[in-house]
Protein backbone atom coordinates (compact mmCIF):
# COMPACT_ATOMS: atom_id res chain seq x y z
CA UNK A 1 0.00 0.00 0.00
CA UNK A 2 1.45 3.53 -1.01
CA UNK A 3 2.23 5.96 1.81
CA UNK A 4 -0.69 8.27 0.57
CA UNK A 5 -3.11 5.58 1.19
CA UNK A 6 -2.14 4.43 4.52
CA UNK A 7 -1.84 8.49 5.30
CA UNK A 8 -5.69 8.29 4.04
CA UNK A 9 -6.61 5.40 5.95
CA UNK A 10 -4.80 6.62 9.12
CA UNK A 11 -6.73 10.07 8.52
CA UNK A 12 -10.01 8.02 8.68
CA UNK A 13 -8.84 6.10 11.51
CA UNK A 14 -8.46 8.86 13.87
CA UNK A 15 -11.59 10.73 12.68
CA UNK A 16 -13.91 7.79 13.41
CA UNK A 17 -11.87 8.21 17.06
CA UNK A 18 -13.04 11.88 17.22
CA UNK A 19 -9.21 12.73 17.05
CA UNK A 20 -8.49 15.92 15.52
CA UNK A 21 -4.68 16.50 14.12
CA UNK A 22 -2.74 19.16 12.77
CA UNK A 23 -0.26 18.50 10.13
CA UNK A 24 2.73 20.13 8.09
CA UNK A 25 4.14 19.25 4.56
CA UNK A 26 7.80 19.29 3.95
CA UNK A 27 10.44 17.71 1.86
CA UNK A 28 11.16 14.37 2.68
CA UNK A 29 13.54 13.68 5.62
CA UNK A 30 15.18 10.32 6.90
CA UNK A 31 16.64 11.41 10.11
CA UNK A 32 15.14 13.64 13.24
CA UNK A 33 18.33 16.16 12.53
CA UNK A 34 17.13 16.62 8.73
CA UNK A 35 13.16 17.31 10.08
CA UNK A 36 13.74 19.66 12.72
CA UNK A 37 14.17 22.82 10.71
CA UNK A 38 10.92 22.33 8.98
CA UNK A 39 8.97 21.58 12.31
CA UNK A 40 10.98 23.35 14.78
CA UNK A 41 8.19 25.97 14.93
CA UNK A 42 5.73 23.56 15.95
CA UNK A 43 5.35 23.77 20.21
CA UNK A 44 5.65 20.46 21.56
CA UNK A 45 7.25 16.83 21.79
CA UNK A 46 8.85 15.77 18.81
CA UNK A 47 9.82 11.88 18.04
CA UNK A 48 12.63 9.67 16.77
CA UNK A 49 11.51 6.38 16.56
CA UNK A 50 13.80 2.95 16.18
CA UNK A 51 12.21 -0.05 14.96
CA UNK A 52 13.84 -3.08 16.88
CA UNK A 53 13.86 -6.78 16.72
CA UNK A 54 15.67 -9.03 20.00
CA UNK A 55 17.54 -12.04 20.18
CA UNK A 56 14.34 -13.95 20.25
CA UNK A 57 12.74 -12.33 17.06
CA UNK A 58 10.74 -10.40 19.05
CA UNK A 59 9.85 -6.74 17.55
CA UNK A 60 9.58 -3.45 19.58
CA UNK A 61 8.91 0.26 17.65
CA UNK A 62 10.58 2.61 20.55
CA UNK A 63 9.36 6.23 20.41
CA UNK A 64 11.46 9.14 22.10
CA UNK A 65 11.91 12.27 22.18
CA UNK A 66 13.31 13.46 19.45
CA UNK A 67 16.89 14.62 21.56
CA UNK A 68 17.19 12.02 23.88
CA UNK A 69 20.08 9.32 23.82
CA UNK A 70 19.12 6.01 23.27
CA UNK A 71 21.33 3.23 24.30
CA UNK A 72 20.43 -0.21 23.34
CA UNK A 73 22.08 -1.91 25.52
CA UNK A 74 20.44 -0.24 28.34
CA UNK A 75 17.06 -0.51 26.67
CA UNK A 76 17.29 -4.01 26.16
CA UNK A 77 18.17 -4.26 30.24
CA UNK A 78 15.09 -2.26 30.80
CA UNK A 79 13.16 -4.23 28.40
CA UNK A 80 14.45 -7.73 30.07
CA UNK A 81 16.17 -8.88 26.79
CA UNK A 82 19.33 -9.01 27.79
CA UNK A 83 22.29 -6.45 27.36
CA UNK A 84 23.41 -6.62 23.61
CA UNK A 85 19.86 -8.07 22.26
CA UNK A 86 18.74 -5.41 20.50
CA UNK A 87 19.46 -4.55 17.24
CA UNK A 88 17.48 -2.57 14.43
CA UNK A 89 15.11 -4.63 12.63
CA UNK A 90 15.95 -5.08 8.55
CA UNK A 91 13.83 -2.92 6.49
CA UNK A 92 11.61 -5.26 5.01
CA UNK A 93 10.21 -6.85 8.19
CA UNK A 94 9.66 -3.29 9.03
CA UNK A 95 7.36 -3.08 5.54
CA UNK A 96 5.67 -6.16 6.47
CA UNK A 97 5.04 -5.82 9.77
CA UNK A 98 4.05 -2.05 10.00
CA UNK A 99 3.54 -1.21 6.53
CA UNK A 100 6.24 1.55 6.71
CA UNK A 101 9.86 1.88 5.12
CA UNK A 102 13.10 3.87 6.06
CA UNK A 103 12.54 7.13 7.48
CA UNK A 104 8.82 6.34 8.29
CA UNK A 105 8.83 4.80 11.76
CA UNK A 106 6.10 5.81 13.31
CA UNK A 107 3.93 5.03 16.26
CA UNK A 108 0.57 5.64 14.09
CA UNK A 109 2.28 2.59 11.92
CA UNK A 110 0.39 0.48 14.71
CA UNK A 111 -3.06 0.86 13.31
CA UNK A 112 -0.98 -1.41 10.47
CA UNK A 113 0.17 -4.43 13.47
CA UNK A 114 -3.12 -5.84 13.63
CA UNK A 115 -1.49 -9.31 14.98
CA UNK A 116 -0.17 -6.77 17.36
CA UNK A 117 3.22 -8.68 16.80
CA UNK A 118 5.42 -5.31 17.62
CA UNK A 119 5.60 -4.66 21.13
CA UNK A 120 5.39 -0.69 21.39
CA UNK A 121 7.54 1.40 23.96
CA UNK A 122 7.28 5.07 24.49
CA UNK A 123 9.24 7.77 25.96
CA UNK A 124 7.45 9.13 29.05
CA UNK A 125 8.32 12.58 28.44
CA UNK A 126 5.67 12.06 25.88
CA UNK A 127 2.93 11.86 28.47
CA UNK A 128 4.38 13.71 31.71
CA UNK A 129 6.11 16.10 29.94
CA UNK A 130 2.98 18.28 29.90
CA UNK A 131 2.98 19.00 26.13
CA UNK A 132 -0.14 20.71 24.51
CA UNK A 133 0.78 18.45 21.59
CA UNK A 134 3.05 15.30 20.43
CA UNK A 135 4.59 14.98 16.65
CA UNK A 136 4.50 12.18 14.52
CA UNK A 137 5.02 11.07 11.11
CA UNK A 138 2.10 10.38 9.42
CA UNK A 139 2.95 7.30 7.76
CA UNK A 140 5.13 9.08 5.59
CA UNK A 141 8.38 10.91 6.18
CA UNK A 142 7.12 14.03 4.01
CA UNK A 143 4.34 15.58 6.94
CA UNK A 144 4.25 15.55 10.50
CA UNK A 145 1.67 15.33 12.31
CA UNK A 146 0.60 16.34 15.75
CA UNK A 147 -1.62 15.02 18.19
CA UNK A 148 -2.80 15.57 21.79
CA UNK A 149 -1.10 13.61 24.15
CA UNK A 150 -4.65 12.34 25.66
CA UNK A 151 -5.68 11.68 21.90
CA UNK A 152 -2.23 9.50 20.74
CA UNK A 153 -2.59 7.54 24.11
CA UNK A 154 -6.37 6.52 22.96
CA UNK A 155 -5.06 5.88 19.60
CA UNK A 156 -2.36 3.63 20.67
CA UNK A 157 -4.56 1.42 22.68
CA UNK A 158 -7.44 1.64 19.95
CA UNK A 159 -4.87 -0.57 18.09
CA UNK A 160 -4.58 -3.21 20.22
CA UNK A 161 -0.98 -2.15 21.56
CA UNK A 162 -0.46 -1.56 25.31
CA UNK A 163 2.80 1.14 25.60
CA UNK A 164 5.20 0.23 27.94
CA UNK A 165 6.43 3.41 29.06
CA UNK A 166 9.80 4.51 30.04
CA UNK A 167 11.83 7.06 31.11
CA UNK A 168 14.47 8.18 28.57
CA UNK A 169 17.47 10.19 29.84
Amino acid sequence: MAAVELRSELETYLRALDIRTVCVEHPEVFTVEAMMPYVKHLVGAHSKNLFLKDKKKGLWLVTALHDRQVNLNDLARKLGCGSGNLRFADEATMLEKLKVTKGCATPFALLCDKQVDVKFVLDSGFVEGGHEMVYFHPMTNTATMGIMPDDFMRFVTATGHEPKILKFE
